[in-house]
């Protein structure tokens, strides 16, 4: 799967949600399995079942049966594994939303994959979770991606971010920016708006929008993928900059 040229900004779309994540909605969300193995599947729905506001209410052990058994019982949610026989995952995913787009699609999977997670955006996924993180975290997920927002295993978008943005590049103009100009460029990166990062930083919403007109002049920054790109090429986006993450929740 090759990347195409607005890989960036399709990532950036996909995987910036708001920080103030929505309440979990009252009624019951319903949920459809969708693994070839039939033990994965049994483990899930024991895990999801013991929670509150959660219903398995089908399983499919392949990609066609998960388009099938979607627009069958019209789950709110599909928790959908990649490798899949007859059709796989993300194929069952692009045929899922554009046949029944208000079903939400998480995905589960072994596979640490930079392009399927592109691809995924692309087919408008809402979350890519690993097989071995930890069954709290599939269930924050799921509770977020039914909420309304995303989910997206933050190493994984990380690796994909610094592989985008590659090494050393630096946009021309490269003027020294103050300490204030690259606590707001970072948390620009990280897609806060412009209230969020006025009311983080205690300034006015003028004075933000006033650094980020000196950010594009200083470095000839004037999109949100270039400003990725820049702060991924820094370091600004590791693990020591956490506290401005989104993506993880």
């Amino acid at each position: 799967m090759g990347k195409s040229l607005n890989s960036v900004d399709r990532l950036m779309n996909c995987t910036l949600s708001s920080p103030h994540s929505k309440s979990v909605p009252m009624e019951t969300v319903k949920i459809l399995l969708a693994d070839d193995h039939k033990i994965m599947r049994d483990g899930l729905k024991v895990l999801i079942s013991d929670q509150s506001g959660l219903e398995v209410v089908g399983e499919a052990g392949d990609g066609a049966e998960a388009v099938d058994k979607t627009l069958a019982l019209k789950p709110d949610l599909v928790l959908m594994d990649l490798s899949m026989p007859k059709m796989n995952g993300l194929l069952a995913t692009v045929a899922i939303k554009a046949r029944s787009p208000r079903t939400k699609v998480l995905v589960l999977t072994t596979h640490e994959d930079e392009d399927y997670l592109r691809e995924l955006c692309t087919a408008h996924a809402v979350g890519y979770v690993l097989k071995h993180s930890a069954s709290e975290e599939l269930i924050t997920a799921i509770r977020k991606v039914a909420a309304g927002g995303t989910h997206f295993d933050s190493d994984l978008v990380q690796k994909t971010l610094l592989h985008e943005a590659g090494p050393g590049k630096t946009p021309a103009g490269g003027h020294e920016l103050s300490d204030r100009e690259k606590e707001v460029l970072r948390q620009i990166a990280w897609g806060f708006s412009n209230k969020e990062i006025a009311a983080q930083l205690n300034i006015s919403v003028k004075t933000v929008e006033t650094y980020k007109v000196r950010i594009g002049e200083k470095l000839n920054l004037h999109s949100r993928a270039e400003i990725v790109r820049f702060a991924a090429a820094q370091g600004w986006l590791s693990d020591e900059h956490a506290s401005m993450r989104k993506l993880a929740g």
